[in-house]
C-alpha cells in the first residue's frame, strides 16, 4: 500500500492529468521528493526554500500540516495527502 496523494486541477500538468497519485517516504518532505522523481517539477511547486509554499494548502488525512509538523509531518502506507491551492479575492 502507498500514500495517496489528491492532486489539484492546476498541477495536474505534472501528473499527465492524473487527479491522484501514489508516492512513498516517511515525512511530507520524503513524500515530496518521491513524486518529484516520479513528477518533474512537481515538488518545485509545493515547497520553497522556506518550506511549503504560502498559497498551497496541504492536508494529512484531514488535518492541516501547518499545524502538524510541516514537511517534518510523518507518513505512512493508507494515508491521504491533500493539496489545494489557496483561493483569494472576490467582488469589491
Amino acid at each position: 500500500m502507498a500514500i495517496e496523494v489528491r492532486i489539484p486541477t492546476i498541477l495536474r500538468t505534472y501528473t499527465d492529468g492524473a487527479k491522484q497519485v501514489e508516492g512513498a517516504g516517511s515525512t511530507l518532505d520524503e513524500l515530496f521528493d518521491d513524486l518529484d522523481q516520479r513528477h518533474g517539477g512537481l515538488r518545485a511547486r509545493l515547497v520553497d526554500e522556506k518550506g511549503l509554499r504560502r498559497f498551497v494548502n496541504v492536508y494529512l488525512n484531514d488535518e492541516d500540516v501547518r499545524f502538524l509538523s510541516g514537511l517534518e509531518t510523518p507518513v505512512k502506507d493508507g494515508d491521504t495527502v491533500t493539496v489545494l491551492p489557496a483561493v483569494a479575492g472576490g467582488d469589491r
